[in-house]
């Protein structure tokens, strides 16, 4: 439990941040229906972190300062990094509580963060980003980040220590958010709660998680009592505790899936986002009002120097062309709402064939859109079922994943077969279950075919993988002569050591695999496991390197009672 926030718990808040994201991105996406029903919050907000973060590295490593910097360079560095990444409407406002923020532990020169300080920040932050909204609206980001700050300079006036103001806001931000269908008909239509304020949630959670070391209270939130990662059933319709219709119900005849009927056609057709170099304040005042007579949803964010512009317009070039007449914009980034919405209402005619050893692992791909072929040690998929799973699809382009470097061969027959047949078929080679995963993580239907393979082939290949399974027979490999029984600890594809005990040898697997780093695990239990193996392996992971998320799947795979994967 801690006291104070030194800059190495605040470096600790970030990762913590950005797994959460991570691990929540698609469900959050779920959840966006306002102001603009795109479902790319979760993502955006994911990728403003990520983004930020590589920043912050780049700077401090160039400076030699990684991993030393103080607290107020850490600040300085973050706040800059966080606005240049900033991506979408939720992303430029977390951007603001974030520096907001920062900027209370800059003007303190602090080296430490205590309670009241803590809580001076939040306060900061939510106030921050309420003030760079042209319009605030209620039910919204901003409204929870409020509730959250309220909180926190309430227990730090009652003499709260760190951890009892980190809890009085999540506790709070996670009410607010209930509430939020109360507050906004989009909302309570589709039976969720807001998008940007779930990501906000987050955000708390994980600064409780960096000052106590534990799990919050809430045993379905990210940051849960046991380490197996549950869908938050509170941000949807029948479980939230607000009183409004998403906390019962959505209401008759809408179908919350139903984007377009959200998006109903009545607002601005395109998202414009550029960061403008510009110091003249009056010119940046101009752009402002500018901008506001052309749409909506404006976000002018930054200064003196450099500004991070966001609005919802009809017209892009007018939008661009405000910019150039207050400065210079660049990383200029137009989308259009209704082509966005059709994309993923409607998919690109990408589709996916993937292996799967076990029956969890299969209903784990199927959920994700895959089509499934069943592939396991003895039962391999040969070319022609994965050839017949590619023609099953009717998409004019066709992803394959093996899922083991022994299927690999068969896919790249069954995408040559495919391809004399007229069918755009790529092999991303995925050679573990983990790799599978990881891949299909990063598909986005809005992308080319190419961008999506470049993009699953850089996802399997960066997640490192291991596994532990039991020999079968005598046999020579890297760690010596197995026999009967022995335990196999694999690391990468190969026998990295030998162990009478699976839990040790799981242990072991996780520790050299994280020996070059990690932000999350996954763990696939298979169908000889004991039961709890997962479990277990996550609670030591947890207890060890508090710093990484772990997720735990019943993969009900043969063979292997334990896949591992590390990204």
């Amino acid at each position: 439990m801690l006291d104070v926030l030194t800059a190495a718990d605040a470096r600790h808040w970030a990762l913590l941040t950005r797994a959460a994201l991570a691990a929540r991105r698609t469900e959050i996406d779920a959840l966006n229906v306002f102001p603009v029903p795109d479902g790319d919050t979760g993502t955006n907000l994911y990728l403003t972190f990520d983004a930020a973060i590589d920043e912050v590295v780049a700077v401090h490593e160039g400076a030699g300062i990684l991993g030393t910097a103080s607290l107020v360079r850490e600040c300085h560095t973050l706040k800059r990094a966080i606005l240049l990444s900033a991506r979408g409407n939720s992303g430029v406002i977390v951007s603001q509580i974030v520096g907001g923020i920062c900027d209370v532990v800059i003007e303190a020169d602090a080296e430490v963060v205590d309670a009241p300080l803590l809580a001076a920040a939040f306060a900061r932050g939510a106030a921050a980003a309420r003030a760079c909204v042209a319009h605030p609206q209620e039910g919204t980001i901003l409204t929870v980040a409020d509730a959250g700050a309220a909180a926190a300079v309430d227990a730090a006036n009652r003499g709260g220590s760190l951890a009892d103001v980190a809890q009085a806001a999540v506790d709070a931000a996670r009410a607010a958010l209930a509430r939020t269908p109360d507050q906004l008909e989009a909302l309570a239509r589709a039976g969720v709660v807001d998008a940007g304020g779930a990501g906000c949630v987050l955000m708390l959670e994980s600064f409780h998680r960096a000052i106590t070391g534990r799990w919050t209270d809430d045993e379905d939130s990210l940051l849960a009592a046991g380490p197996v990662l549950h869908r938050r059933d509170e941000w949807r319709a029948g479980t939230a505790v607000g009183t409004g219709p998403a906390a019962h119900e959505v209401l008759p005849g809408h179908d919350p899936l139903d984007r377009e009927a959200d998006h109903g056609g009545d607002g601005p057709a395109y998202e414009v986002m550029y960061l403008l170099n510009a110091t003249d304040a009056a010119a940046v005042e101009t752009l402002t009002h500018t901008l506001d007579g052309l749409g909506d949803s404006l976000l002018v964010v930054g200064g003196p120097d450099l500004w991070n512009v966001h609005v919802h317009v009809d017209d892009p070039g007018a939008a661009v062309e405000a910019g150039i007449a207050a400065g210079r914009p660049e990383r200029i980034r137009i989308s259009h709402f209704a082509t966005q919405s059709r994309t993923r209402e409607h998919p690109s005619p990408i589709a996916v064939v993937a292996c799967a050893a076990g029956p969890g692992i299969a209903t784990l791909l199927r959920e994700a859109g895959a089509t499934v072929v069943p592939s396991a040690a003895g039962r391999r998929a040969s070319a022609g079922q994965l050839l017949a799973a590619v023609r099953a699809t009717g998409a004019p382009s066709v992803v394959i994943l093996p899922g083991d470097r022994d299927t690999l061969m068969a896919a790249g027959v069954a995408a040559e077969a495919a391809m004399a047949e007229g069918i755009d078929a790529h092999v991303v080679p995925a050679r573990t279950t983990v790799q599978t995963l990881a891949a299909l993580a990063v598909l986005d239907p809005a992308r080319a075919v190419h961008a999506n393979v470049v993009a699953m082939t850089g996802a399997a290949v960066a997640t490192r993988h291991g596994a532990v399974s039991v020999a079968t027979k005598e046999a020579l490999t890297w760690a010596g002569v197995c026999h009967p029984g022995d335990i196999l600890g694999i690391v990468d594809g190969d026998v990295a050591f030998l162990g009478a005990e699976i839990e040790v040898a799981a242990r072991e697997v996780l520790d050299r695999l994280l020996s070059a780093g990690g932000e999350l695990v996954t763990l696939v239990v298979g169908a000889d496991a004991a039961p709890g193996l997962g479990e277990r392996a996550a609670a030591a992971l947890e207890r060890d390197r508090p710093e990484i998320e772990v997720l735990v799947l019943d993969g009900g795979q043969p063979v292997y009672p334990l896949l591992i994967g590390v990204e």
